[in-house]
This record gives C-alpha cells, structure tokens and sequence, in this order.
C-alpha cells in the first residue's frame, strides 16, 4: 500500500484522484487498490516510481514520481566554465554520450558564435548516428526482455560491444566518452577507425534480421505489445512527447529535417513514422530508425573531407597540445581559458538535436561570464514520461512493464 510520507502523500493520492477514472465501484469488497512500482524495480528502467490506482489488474490512474537520482546538473553547470561541463553530459542519457557531447557543444558554439570545421562536422554525424544504433540496441534487448524474450537481449549486447571497441579506438573511452570539444573534437578519426565502423556496417544487416525474425511474428512478443499503450497524435503532440514516441503515433517530426544542424541536408535518408501509437509501433519506428543511421553514416564515410577539426579560433577554442608547448600565443591562451573560460556575449539561446530519445536541448543564459548565468536541459526522458498516465490508463498491470520500456527512459537524463 501507499508509503509516501507528508505531505507527498496527500498530493499524490490527489493527483491519483484527480485523474479521471470515468470507473465507480460499489464494492463491499473494495476492489480498488494503490501500489507502489519501484523506485527499486527492475523494471522501471532506473529509478523511476510509479503510483498506480487498480482495480484487479486494470490500471485506473498512474501518478509517475521522478526525482530519485537527481544531481543537480543544472545548477552545477553555474559553477563550471563551458568546457568543463562537457564530461558532465556523457553521465545524462549515459547510453549516447557522443549524442549528447555533440548537442552541448553546438548549444556552446551558438552562443560564442564559432563553427566547427567541415570534418569535424562529418564525425559529429558520423559518432552522432552510432550512437543511436547504440542505445537503440540497447531498447531492443531491455524491451525484449521485458516481455520474456532473453535471446534478443544477449544479442543485442553482443553488437554493443562491438561499438565499444569503435568508440574505444576513436575516444579512448569506452563508456563516457568526452571526445567533442567546443570548436572540433578532441582527435581525429583514424583509418583504423574507419575500417571498424565499415566492417560493423557490413554486418549490421544481418544482425538486426536476426532480432527482426525472432519477434516480428513472435506470437508472444506481437500480443504483449499491439494495442498496448496507445497514445493518440493529438495527445502526444499535446504532451510534447518527441523521437521515436512521437513519430510512432504518425507525426513526421525530426530535428535532423524540421531544424536543419551539422551537415544532415547533405544526406539522404528517411524518416520513419508508423500509425497506431501503441508498444508495437514504437518498436517498429525504432527497427527502422537503426537502418537509416547506418544509411546516414554510409554517405558520410564515404563523403567526409579532410582537413583540420579544430576551429582556429585561439580565444575562443582551446589550442592543440602541441601548439601550446611550442607557441607563447597559444600557451597565454590556453592558461586563460582554463583559468576564465571563453566571454560569450551577454544573451540567451537554444540549440536541440534529434538524440535518440527525442529533442535534446541545451538553453543558455549569458552575463558575458566565462560561465553560464543558468542552464536549462530539455531532456526527452523527462518529457516522454509525462505520457506516462495516459499511455497506461485501462491497461494491465502486467503491461506497465512493456509500455515503460518502449518509452525507452534513462533516468540519469530525465531527473538531470
């Protein structure tokens, strides 16, 4: 039964009997019931706690709670220059930290007003798009396993781990990555690095067919998720629920499309969306999304320049190593922006990309400081889980479990 203390207990029971249930029950027996799911559950994806109002096994309302893992990246960032808090976005949606490395610095790049250069802007893409095929993979085997389906977990790790040993060879991190940097990126992508992602491109097809034929007419995994979940294009645009959420309820909206960074208009690739809205369909959007990535990274490889990825922008990018060693200009450049951090102009912006969780975004207010006078993320896990009491609204208990996992929630990134 309920354990919230006061006064959370009180709103939360509130916000339970808020919801309306359009169910009454007469019941002697008193039929109706309030659990707690999580926040230690396995099934939560994280530290997420659910309220959920039942009768029977019907879910009548669901209060979401979040705020269990909160570190208080916002406020840190207020006490760090701009280049410091970039390892503090790695630690986010900590299953794309080269996603998220490269949406913080091109929030930074705006504010200061610098571009990267072109190669730079290729791997950005290139590291950008792997990291996708990386945390969708991981949805794949977490949701297969959700719903009972363990092979596809063990396999789904197996191609992971492949994309580690590339991200390893290019950052030297396997993990949390670090490897962008404001102005360019913290080294060039080598040879070897190439020959790895072609290597995995080729075998990629066939690995995702092997997950494709194990569930696409799985009888289980089809019944466990069709139907289940269901959230209208009226009500997802409503709660702004973006990514592959989204586009599952038939909304063709991608940041990579709509808002234009980087160099994605110079490829060619397509955006998938599905009608139905439910747990099958996001599966199906996300199928496919990995397919595209691996399209998308193809022309980049094979369209990439060469050249520097280093902005040669001395008073507003951190110098090479061995510029600094060797050159008195450089050397007083780098101990002040270590020491003070780049000046941008006073001001405010926002920059979002299209992670594979959604619209990932970084708003910045400036006092000209070397440091942000606020910073604000829009983190889709966090917005995504607001569908939450709608999504779940009549369905099974036992269908709690696949509804959160086809949300594809991280927690490091929704409580910040």
């Amino acid at each position: 039964m309920v354990t919230a203390e006061a006064p959370y207990r009180s709103k939360i029971l509130q916000a339970l009997e808020d919801q309306n249930t359009s169910v009454s029950f007469d019941d002697p027996l008193e039929s109706q019931m309030v659990l707690n799911m999580g926040p230690q559950h396995p099934a939560t994806h994280g530290v997420l706690r659910l309220l959920v109002k039942l009768d029977g096994e019907t879910v009548l309302a669901t209060v979401p709670e979040l705020g269990y893992l909160h570190r208080g990246y916002e406020k840190l960032a207020e006490n760090c220059s701009y280049h410091e808090f970039i390892p503090h976005t790695d630690r986010l949606d900590y299953l794309s930290p080269l996603s998220n490395n490269t949406a913080y610095v091109l929030a930074v790049e705006k504010l200061i007003g610098i571009e990267a250069p072109r190669r730079a802007q290729f791997i950005r893409v290139i590291i950008s798009e792997l990291a996708r095929i990386s945390s969708h993979l991981l949805w794949l085997g977490t949701l297969g396993m959700d719903v009972g389906a363990l092979t596809v977990f063990m396999w789904t790790f197996r191609e992971r781990e492949k994309l580690y040993d590339i991200f390893e060879l290019l950052s030297g991190a396997r993990f949390t990555t670090s490897y962008t940097r404001i102005g360019g990126l913290s080294q060039d992508m080598t040879p070897d690095v190439v020959a790895m992602i072609k290597k995995y491109l080729d075998e990629f097809p066939e690995k995702i067919g092997e997950c494709e034929r194990l569930l696409n007419k799985n009888r289980i995994f089809v019944e466990r998720t069709d139907g289940i979940g269901m959230l209208t294009k009226e009500d997802a645009v409503d709660l702004g629920v973006t990514g592959p959420c989204l586009r599952a309820c038939n909304v063709e909206h991608d940041l990579r499309r709509a808002s234009p960074y980087l160099v994605y208009p110079e490829f060619d690739f397509d955006v998938p969306t599905f009608e139905g809205g439910d747990t099958l369909a996001r599966y199906y959007v996300r199928m496919e999304e990995m397919k595209e990535s691996a399209k998308i990274i193809r022309q980049a490889l094979e369209k990439i320049p060469q050249g520097e990825i280093h902005a040669g922008k001395p008073k507003k990018v951190l110098p090479r190593k061995e510029r600094i060693y060797t050159k008195m200009e450089e050397l007083i450049h780098d101990f002040m922006l270590v020491n003070f951090g780049v000046s941008p102009p006073v001001g405010e912006i926002y920059h979002a990309i299209e992670a594979p969780k959604g619209e990932l975004g970084f708003y910045f207010q400036s006092r000209g400081e070397g440091h942000p006078w606020r910073m604000k993320i829009r983190s889709p896990s966090f917005v995504n889980l607001q569908a939450l009491p709608t999504m779940l609204k009549g369905a099974m208990i036992s269908d709690v479990v696949a509804i959160i996992g086809s949300l594809d929630p991280v927690m490091g990134e929704a409580d910040k």
